[in-house]
């Protein structure tokens, strides 16, 4: 699982309707996602609790691995598929420890390298980098810039990940700097036909690694 973590990282809005957001998540994952991370900073915990055990069923029957965003108690007591966690959050050594080797462990690492560095040393299995672009789920959030995807993908021997403002219009960019996947909330789940924009960014992935193989 953890070598194939590429292409498509959909990240769920705050979405309170259970329904609604299973149906989206359903929909990224029939348009490709390949990876989906539980993300709801305004919910109630058993509500937050309700809503991850819905989309673990929804991720199992996909066959799609489903991580947690910062609550490492709630991807526990799902048994999720991962963690990710960010800065404030509970440490990577700390998540590594009670998660075991079994589980995928993510770090944001906002726009600094040696931060990335420290995570894979303590047991992340994959780095998250942004805001790529202007975020309008951070506004304010410090941007990373494409140099340093480049040299995260020379240094790093773990999948990067580009987070932040990203769109089936500027995916390319960070793909070609090195990003392995992108995770993407607003410009897919806003998306009014949320399989068809999810379609939208693996074919990206794919026409990238076709031209890789057969350069002009």
């Amino acid at each position: 699982m953890l070598a194939q973590l590429s292409g498509l990282y959909a990240v769920t809005p705050d979405e309170d309707d259970i329904g609604t957001l299973a149906r989206k998540v359903r929909q990224a994952l029939a348009g490709g996602a390949r990876a989906v991370q539980y993300r709801n900073k305004s919910a109630q915990a058993a509500l937050r609790r309700e809503q991850g055990a819905a989309l673990l069923a929804v991720c199992r029957r996909a066959k799609v691995p489903l991580l947690v965003n910062d609550d490492l108690d709630l991807a526990e007591n799902l048994d999720a598929d991962g963690l990710h966690v960010g800065r404030g959050d509970v440490s990577v050594a700390a998540a590594r420890a009670r998660l075991g080797k079994n589980k995928l462990l993510g770090a944001s690492c906002y726009d600094r390298l040696a931060l990335a560095l420290a995570a894979r040393d303590a047991g992340a299995d994959y780095v998250a980098f942004g805001s790529a672009f202007a975020s309008p789920t951070k506004p304010g959030a410090t941007q990373a810039p494409l140099s340093l995807y480049r040299e995260a993908k020379a240094s790093l021997d773990v999948p990067i990940v580009a987070i932040g403002g990203i769109t089936s219009g500027n995916a390319r960019a960070v793909i070609e700097a090195g990003a392995d996947a992108v995770a993407v909330i607003s410009a897919l789940f806003d998306a009014p036909d949320v399989e068809r924009r999810a379609r939208e960014f693996a074919r990206i992935f794919s026409d990238y690694e076709v031209e890789k193989r057969n350069p002009v």
